[in-house]
């Protein structure tokens, strides 16, 4: 993990539903992929993403 300054930690709580809407977007548009979203957003777990997709896609 050495030499990534981008890396953010952040808390569950911290994630507005408008930004999931729009890491979903993303995702769905095929700008970003999971992982490249996990990064660019400072978000640790994958599953947190993908618990996004599964609840906003089919709620």
């Amino acid at each position: 993990m050495e030499g990534n300054t981008n890396y953010v930690k952040r808390s569950q709580r911290d994630y507005s539903m408008s930004l999931k809407l729009q890491i979903v977007s993303e995702i769905e548009r095929g700008r970003l992929s999971i992982t490249q979203a996990r990064k660019q957003y400072g978000i640790q777990a994958r599953s947190t993403v993908v618990q996004w997709l599964r609840k906003i896609i089919t709620p």
